[in-house]
């Protein structure tokens, strides 16, 4: 990368910190409850609308893996996600009627909030319908693989989001509240992906799977990145550039390839195709709070009003990470 290609990302990623500090005007504390997180603990971070049905197991994962705090911003709930979260005792929560799409996707918000409480901490930022896999998370913890990455010098770890749905219609199982969504959505393509190098960030780009195969068939090149960059020890200088799919410094986006091997890598199982996507998908489209004016709605919207299937003859049943590891989508590298 040349001199001028630094500068220029250095120049933005200042002006993504500014823009976090006039955007943290957009929230209200509802719980702070961040006096209670200590020196070390694992902080998760997330924005949600309307997402109770999912809260339950969502929370109940992460403390499971070792989460410490959670800390998320509720853009203008009304299905009483604010005051579930309210009443847990290891969230801090702020709230806001505010645009996400003007807050870049509600990237601006999180952004502020990590630099103010997610600072030396490690921080692992997903959606709630998104839960890391990781090498050895059968029998370690989260703590015992940010103990790993510490020890090796490394600040992020990268994630392939994989797309998980049932087989048969999206809405003929009903999903309720507190169920593990995978007793549903326990399918996922195996291969069908392709990848390409951001040269600017040095990010992998990854695409495919079966919201390409089914809702962007005719352009895939516009379906949905499946590369992220979920799980970081933060520092105050550091900034998401697009979602997670990318930030800086660009040093933490290099999270696949390394001289002489792979480094260790994970997956984000995608619980997106439960029987509420329909309404869901429908509910963004009207709001157009989404990126590229809410396209990927758009064609979520178009194809949901033929019942689609997603399994297809070439889909496997997810067993659990080695599983992910042979196949190739994610890696264990030289954690032993």
């Amino acid at each position: 990368m040349s001199a001028i290609q630094s500068y220029r990302l250095r120049l933005q990623r200042r002006k993504w910190l500014i823009r976090a500090l006039r955007k943290r005007r957009d929230l209200t504390a509802v719980r702070n409850r961040t006096s209670h997180i200590r020196p070390g603990d694992i902080l998760v971070f997330s924005t949600v609308r309307n997402e109770k049905v999912r809260l339950s197991f969502f929370l109940k994962y992460y403390r499971n893996l070792g989460v410490d705090h959670f800390v998320f911003v509720d853009n203008g709930s009304t299905d009483g996600t604010r005051e579930f979260l309210e009443d847990q005792p290891d969230v801090s929560l702020w709230a806001t009627e505010k645009s996400y799409k003007r807050a870049r996707f509600g990237m601006d918000w999180l952004n502020w909030l990590q630099m103010r409480y997610g600072h030396k901490h490690w921080c692992l930022t997903v959606d709630v319908d998104e839960f890391l896999v990781y090498p050895f998370c059968d029998t370690r913890s989260l703590r015992a693989l940010t103990d790993w990455l510490d020890a090796s010098s490394i600040k992020s770890f990268g994630a392939m989001i994989l797309d998980m749905y049932p087989k048969g219609r999206i809405d003929e199982q009903p999903y309720r509240s507190g169920q593990d969504p995978f007793e549903i959505a326990s399918w996922f393509d195996s291969g069908n992906y392709v990848m390409s190098r951001n040269a600017l960030y040095g990010n992998l780009w990854i695409q495919g799977g079966p919201r390409a195969r089914m809702f962007f068939a005719d352009q895939p090149e516009r379906a949905p990145a499946l590369n992220k960059v979920p799980l970081v020890k933060w520092d105050r200088r550091y900034a998401f550039v697009s979602s997670t799919h990318m930030l800086l410094p660009r040093g933490l986006n290099l999270v696949y390839d390394e001289w002489g091997g792979e480094k260790a890598s994970g997956c984000l199982l995608h619980a997106k195709f439960l029987s509420t996507f329909g309404k869901k998908a429908k509910e963004e489209l009207e709001r157009k709070q989404h990126f590229a004016n809410s396209k990927e709605y758009q064609a979520y919207n178009e194809a949901m009003k033929a019942n689609p299937d997603l399994w297809c003859k070439w889909s496997e049943k997810y067993i659990n990470w080695r599983q992910l590891e042979i196949l190739g989508l994610m890696s264990k590298g030289n954690w032993a």
